[in-house]
């Protein structure tokens, strides 16, 4: 072959390719039929044979034969969920069921709200955290000899130095937070669970207050907002992510960022904490940094009565688990 009619083969054979390539591309993404931001349902185009086939293989997989009928309607509909009424096998109680979730967008499990309600006393937790500091930095500073202001740090020179120190004090919780706990957070994650790391968390939210309020010396403080700032991390994004997997689609929105809703309620319960305690003499300071852990408590108490993210045990493999704990019952069942 000569060099001339090498180099036209060579070129045709790549516009071959590249043209190949870029079919296959948009079959993937099916710009015709895709809305703008949304990827293509991995179910659409599929057959009703190939649907009940792959569900097969699924249940036999993940020992799931006894529902294998209910995962077949399932598929069925998420293949065409804007039109479950065309779904011959959907009985006329299923079909109701699944129109309501529109009609009736908020009738859900008392489940469901139990989870919210949960995750609502953790968002109020991570506010009230944030200004159980405030009330407290009129007396504690003078309590430990780091006040800031006043003739007896002017004299000494200390003013300036005390002032880091305040400062560091106030500023350790959201230090901590971004140098150890976001490093924590998905490996917490991915042993323990969503309501695993919450609890965790919740451990860390009820000690720490206690210890600010029992500290015999600045630096027992700054380290129990160290500690403080770990479960405010852990809290902070897993709380949003624990909502977000169990919330139906129809109101995820709007449960996520109850997140920002709850957090300014728990800021304005620390203020008013801290208003309420303000007359209790040289004990004020303690009160104002231990009331923070009394929301603790029942997140606490009730994580582990709310069920697990069904995703989180989907993609630890505990498939049986998932479906059991979306139906009420145990994970072990």
């Amino acid at each position: 072959m000569s060099t001339n009619s090498k180099t036209q083969y060579e070129g045709v054979e790549k516009l071959h390719l590249e043209k190949e390539h870029n079919e296959l591309y948009e079959t993937a993404l099916d710009f015709e039929n895709n809305k703008p931001g949304e990827v293509k349902n991995p179910l659409a185009g599929l057959t009703k044979a190939e649907i009940f086939r792959n569900v097969e293989t699924y249940a036999q997989k993940y020992e799931l034969n006894d529902i294998v009928d209910l995962l077949k309607k399932g598929a069925l509909v998420a293949q065409n969920p804007g039109h479950p009424e065309a779904i011959e096998e959907l009985s006329a109680r299923e079909l109701e069921s699944i129109q309501a979730e529109k009609t009736h967008r908020w009738r859900h499990p008392k489940t469901l709200y139990a989870m919210v309600a949960l995750n609502s006393v953790g968002a109020a937790i991570q506010g009230w955290d944030q200004t159980g500091s405030n009330g407290a930095n009129l007396s504690f500073p003078q309590e430990f000899g780091i006040a800031d202001t006043g003739t007896v740090c002017e004299s000494i020179g200390n003013c300036e130095r005390n002032s880091w120190v305040v400062g560091a004090i106030n500023a350790a919780p959201y230090m901590a937070l971004c140098v150890i706990a976001c490093w924590l957070l998905d490996p917490v994650n991915h042993y323990i669970g969503r309501r695993g790391a919450i609890f965790v968390g919740a451990i860390f939210s009820l000690l720490a207050p206690i210890g600010q309020a029992l500290a015999q010396s600045w630096p027992q403080i700054l380290i129990c907002r160290i500690l403080l700032g770990i479960g405010m991390g852990l809290k902070e994004v897993t709380v949003p992510i624990f909502s977000a997997e169990n919330a139906p689609a129809s109101i995820r929105g709007a449960l996520v960022m109850s997140w920002q809703m709850w957090v300014t309620f728990g800021m304005m319960l620390g203020f008013s904490a801290n208003l309420a305690v303000s007359g209790a003499g040289d004990i004020t300071w303690r009160l104002q940094l231990g009331s923070a852990c009394i929301p603790a408590i029942p997140l606490l108490i009730g994580i582990y009565l709310v069920p697990e993210s069904a995703r989180w045990l989907i993609k630890k493999g505990r498939h049986q688990a998932a479906y059991n704990f979306t139906q009420g019952g145990n994970e072990n069942a």
